[in-house]
């Protein structure tokens, strides 16, 4: 049996069954009962592959509920700290730029036509 990985078309066929697995289970006990079997076989798939139990529960409990010594932070008072320890720096005025003007992309425009002198004028410069 090939290892399933997540994003190949064989996991996708795995998760998909299981959740049509779950639909037919909540539509033939119903949804809490389906949901204590699936909570029972997490426990057990939990329990079946977890090597070292005592391990993961302590680093996961660590995780949700910090250790005692561990300093919780107030993060507004450490913003007001940093702001009391921070120098305020002057503000230099701040000169306004001139816009740079930019091309203006190349658009068709149309020829005017060249004047085309008439008969008059031709027959005024013959005479």
């Amino acid at each position: 049996m090939k290892k399933l990985k997540m994003g190949t078309p064989a996991m996708g066929l795995a998760i998909g069954a299981a959740l049509v697995a779950f639909a037919v289970l909540i539509m033939v006990i119903g949804f809490w009962k389906a949901l204590v079997l699936l909570l029972l076989f997490a426990i057990g798939y939990f329990i079946g592959t977890v090597e070292n139990k005592q391990d993961f529960i302590r680093d996961t409990a660590n995780k949700i509920i910090p250790a005692k010594e561990a300093k919780v932070i107030d993060i507004k008072s450490e913003i007001a700290r940093e702001q009391e320890e921070k120098p305020v720096q002057e503000e230099k005025p701040v000169q306004e730029e001139k816009p740079v003007q930019e091309e203006q992309p190349w658009t068709w425009q149309e020829e005017q036509p060249a004047e085309v002198p008439s008969a008059e004028n031709n027959e005024e410069d013959g005479e």
